[in-house]
């Protein structure tokens, strides 16, 4: 399924038929054969279940690439509260919804134009990440 704005186009999102652990270990394999760096992997759910509370299996990936992210840390250093880029997993009864905030409206408020060419390679790499991650 292709990506499909949500919340106003500041969020994206796609469906995969898998669950979230196999959808998330295709996003980490995508991330690194892309020769970026995965900082952290969160299981929101198992932080969840450690103090005895109920979450749906959900999982987040924080993953850059100094050659993305700088050129946003160049025009404006606060672009550093927004990078690295983060794409959240979760289950959503059928399988699993990969979600995450488009680069316009991470740097919306920071001086960071609009038709920056780095925002869009960073829309065409979590296009084509997500993309792995749901098995297209």
């Amino acid at each position: 399924m292709a990506a499909s704005p949500v919340f106003a186009e500041d969020y994206a999102q796609r469906s995969s038929a898998d669950g979230v652990a196999m959808t998330m270990d295709r996003l980490v394999a995508a991330v690194e054969n892309a020769g970026a760096t995965v900082f952290a992997r969160v299981n929101h759910g198992a932080g969840a279940a450690s103090v005895d509370m109920d979450l749906v299996d959900a999982e987040l990936l924080v993953f850059g690439n100094p050659m993305l992210g700088t050129p946003a840390l160049q025009d404006d250093i606060r672009a550093g509260l927004h990078l690295p880029l983060r794409v959240l997993v979760y289950g959503d009864g059928e399988g699993s919804v990969i979600t995450w905030q488009t680069p316009e409206a991470m740097f919306d408020d920071l001086d960071i134009a609009d038709d920056a060419a780095h925002l869009e390679r960073m829309n065409g790499a979590l296009g084509n990440l997500t993309a792995a991650a749901a098995g297209e």
